[in-house]
């Protein structure tokens, strides 16, 4: 297609995709999911899973392959503009009260569904149908390990603004842990890829670069713009040029850390956490999250689920290899949470709710999946199976939290009770 038919179908690209978003939302707000996992499920509907299998040739106009180029950049802006805005709201104080307990919950969620996840790519490599002839035990073990370590890192951030959570002891427990979880993760990930490359500098360059870039951030960028806080106090509101020299911030940020091969979401979260609080904090909210959310995000996981190819697990095999994937993950991931966080002291009700939050893996997942997949380390088959884990697994998510923490409404009836 030329470019400018590519650009008169994105604008009913875009269309389409709300349309089927707020539909797809409002179905699943009464079965108790959240908007997020609403906006994952819809991706899936519209990609080949099943509108490309009951509607192939709408599937094909809608969404032709020379248009995913738009979509994902797209997608990518949306994505980085609402980690920025987590970022802003993330509470550092707040953190160095819970440090010991977002260590250890971060670590559980790591070396316990890690060690799983290697298990089962020691047993499995030699599986032609699920890794690629090329991947060795090692690239597999590792690759593996660390997919099954991700959390869903921007989904847990947008359950627990949505649960009205953002400033609360226990958010800001996971999201840390969360955080912290993913970093890692992705550390491991670059291990793989510089193996697989044989170039070790892709490792070095990954996690040197990203610990440079948060210090610089912290130490560096916070303090220069400390005196911008005070001029929006002053004013009462942001000015236009302020706002786009924020923005440039945010962008420069994203762009060094998916240049570094983290991703840019990390380098998004860390500008928004060097920004000022307070009023400066609030205006950015005001203006950047309306569009971010009810526009730009949606897009991000459609495209996600464009690529997402359930049916291919369509044998008693696969399914039962589906089946051992969500036990090892379930109990590698929120058991272990739990339990690193009841040895820390938090209530049983805490510690449950932080093992629900940190189970669910979402579209992280799914970006670690797809690159493992370009990458020739992983087939088809086992990529499917990770994508149906994914999915489970968030899924459970909200429903589960709600019932062990209550939801927005409940605890705010409480609250008014007690008052």
């Amino acid at each position: 297609m030329s470019t400018f038919d590519l650009s008169v179908l994105f604008f009913l690209q875009m269309a389409f995709i709300l349309g089927v978003c707020r539909v797809v939302g409002m179905v699943f707000k009464g079965l108790g999911q959240s908007q997020v996992v609403s906006e994952m499920i819809a991706g899936v509907v519209m990609g080949p899973s099943l509108m490309g299998w009951t509607l192939p040739g709408v599937s094909a106009y809608l969404f032709p392959a020379d248009s995913k180029p738009i979509l994902f950049a797209v997608s990518q802006v949306g994505l980085v503009l609402y980690m920025f805005l987590i970022g802003v709201e993330f509470d550092v104080d707040l953190i160095r009260s819970r440090l010991r307990s977002a260590a250890s919950v971060s670590v559980a969620g790591i070396v316990v569904p890690f060690a799983l996840g290697a298990a089962l790519a020691y047993l499995l490599v030699g599986d032609a149908s699920l890794f690629a002839v090329e991947t060795t035990t090692l690239q597999a073990v590792l690759f593996m390990g660390a997919a099954m370590s991700i959390t869903a890192f921007p989904m847990l951030a947008r359950i627990i603004f949505e649960q009205g959570l953002s400033r609360t002891s226990l958010g800001t427990l996971a999201l840390a842990a969360g955080s912290i979880d993913d970093a890692v993760a992705w550390c491991v990930l670059a291990v793989v890829l510089a193996s697989f490359q044989s170039d070790a500098a892709i490792a070095f360059y990954a996690i040197g670069g990203g610990v440079l870039f948060g210090l610089f951030a912290w130490l560096g960028i916070r303090r220069l713009l400390l005196p911008l806080g005070k001029v929006v106090e002053l004013a009462g509101e942001m000015s236009q040029g302020m706002l786009i020299f924020v923005l440039m911030l945010v962008m420069l940020g994203a762009w060094f850390t998916d240049f570094i091969q983290i991703y840019a979401v990390f380098g998004a979260f860390v500008m928004g956490i060097a920004m000022p609080r307070g009023k400066f904090a609030a205006e950015l909210h005001r203006i950047i999250y309306p569009l971010t959310t009810a526009f730009l995000l949606p897009v991000f996981f459609v495209y996600s689920g464009l690529n997402t190819k359930i049916g291919l697990v369509n044998t008693p095999y696969l399914w039962l290899l589906t089946g051992l994937v969500l036990l090892a993950a379930t109990v590698g991931k929120g058991v272990a949470c739990y339990a690193a966080a009841r040895w820390h002291g938090e209530s049983h009700r805490e510690a449950l709710a932080v093992g629900t939050l940190m189970n669910a893996r979402g579209l992280m997942e799914l970006i670690i999946l797809n690159i493992g997949l370009q990458r020739g380390i992983i087939a088809p088959a086992l990529f499917a199976i990770m994508v149906m884990m994914a999915i489970i697994t968030t899924l459970m998510a909200t429903p589960i939290f709600e019932r062990v923490y209550g939801s927005k409404a409940s605890r705010a009836a409480k609250d008014e009770a007690f008052l």
